[in-house]
């Protein structure tokens, strides 16, 4: 029986591990049609780029070396490339992944690139709360505090995460949702209301 007992204890704190996962995605709300419209524009212009370049380029394998020709060719074909891998930047979403006491921070580009951004574990959190309490104005005003915007929406629910790793003072701000910020008050105390 005692055996039993320990196998459903077990059980449960697996259960309860489970229990505290939650994974959010943060898109932008409000200005879609702006940056649809950007990122129209932006391949619009990657094409005309790239087919300037390209008629540079026919120039240049005719064996009619130009000086002008090469910088064109430079100019037309940097602006190109540099417009191909800027424009996912106007398609950006955060993910937030709270995992037992954890959370991770990623940015997806274009729905197609992901950069792990941070993981922070709740312990080293040394004071959290919305935006809007003076608390985060005390943290905010302070000297040498690295702040860190993990948002897209600028609103009233924004929340912050004080905490200092490597002896440099950060301060996160990024827009968790309730549940989220539930779990987050599992695992530290120093979190307001």
């Amino acid at each position: 029986h005692d055996k039993m007992k320990g196998i459903s204890s077990l059980a449960a704190r697996r259960k309860s591990k489970v229990d505290n996962y939650r994974e959010e995605i943060v898109v932008r709300k409000s200005g879609k049609f702006l940056y649809t419209l950007a990122y129209i524009v932006v391949w619009v212009f990657i094409v005309i780029f790239g087919f300037f370049a390209l008629m540079d380029l026919s120039v240049l394998m005719g064996l009619n070396f130009e000086v002008a020709s090469i910088i064109r060719l430079i100019l037309y074909g940097g602006l190109a490339v540099f417009l191909f891998y800027y424009k996912d930047n106007l398609r950006t979403e955060y993910e937030y992944t709270f995992t037992n006491g954890e959370i991770d921070f990623a940015k997806v580009l274009g729905n197609r690139r992901r950069k792990n951004l941070m993981s922070l574990r709740m312990r080293e959190v040394e004071a959290g709360g919305y935006v809007t309490s003076a608390q985060f104005e005390r943290y905010g005003a302070m000297r040498d505090v690295k702040k860190i915007n993990y948002f897209l929406n600028s609103s009233d629910e924004l929340y912050f995460l004080y905490f200092i790793r490597e002896g440099r003072k950060q301060l996160l701000v990024f827009e968790p949702s309730q549940t989220m910020v539930d779990m987050m008050r599992q695992y530290s105390k120093v979190l307001d209301a």
